[in-house]
C-alpha cells in the first residue's frame, strides 16, 4: 500500500550537517525524514519558495520535456529502503500509457513539486525507516539526538 505525503520541512542533521527533507502521512502522524544532498535541498526549496531562476534549472528542464512530449507526470513513489538508501519512482502517463522511470527521491521530490503531482511513499518503506531508526539508536555510543517536537516553517530554510 502507498501512502500519501506533504513536505513537512527541510531542516538540517545536526550530527552530519546534511540537508534532510522530512515527509509527513497526509492521513496521519507517520514522518519519513529523508538525507539529500545540497543541490537536491537547494532545488527542493526554491521550488517551495517560488524563486524564480533566470534560466530553467535541471528539474524545470526535466518537466517541460515531459510536457512538450505529450506526458504528464501522474505521482512520484518512494519505494525501497536498502542499506540505507531510499529508491523512488517518477509515473508519468504517456499516451494512455504509465511510464515508470527510476529516480533519486530527492530528484523525484523536486520534479513533484513543479509539476504538481502527489507524493506517496510505500508502506514497507515507512516500516524499514522506523526499524533502521530503532536500530541506529540502540548501536550509537554518540549522544543521542534529539528531533524537535516542532518544525520550523518550510520557509525558514536556507542553504
Amino acid at each position: 500500500m502507498d501512502r500519501e505525503m506533504k513536505i513537512r520541512g527541510l531542516l538540517m542533521d545536526p550530527s552530519t550537517n546534511s540537508p534532510i527533507v522530512l515527509l509527513k502521512d497526509v492521513n496521519g502522524e507517520s514522518m519519513l525524514p529523508i538525507w539529500v544532498g545540497p543541490f537536491e535541498a537547494n532545488a527542493i526549496a526554491s521550488e517551495i519558495e517560488k524563486v524564480s531562476t533566470p534560466r530553467p534549472m535541471t528539474h524545470d528542464l526535466l518537466r517541460s520535456v515531459i510536457e512538450q512530449f505529450g506526458g504528464e507526470v501522474v505521482r512520484i513513489i518512494v519505494t525501497e529502503l536498502k542499506e540505507s538508501t531510499f529508491y523512488a519512482v517518477i509515473e508519468i502517463d504517456y499516451e494512455g500509457r504509465r511510464l515508470v522511470i527510476d529516480a533519486r527521491p530527492s530528484d523525484a521530490i523536486a520534479l513533484a513539486l513543479r509539476a504538481d503531482c502527489p507524493i506517496f511513499v510505500r508502506e514497507e518503506v515507512i516500516e524499514s525507516s522506523r526499524s533502521a531508526e530503532i536500530r541506529t539508536v540502540e548501536s550509537e555510543d554518540e549522544e543521542e539526538v534529539e528531533w524537535p517536537d516542532e518544525i520550523e516553517d518550510i520557509g525558514d530554510y536556507k542553504m
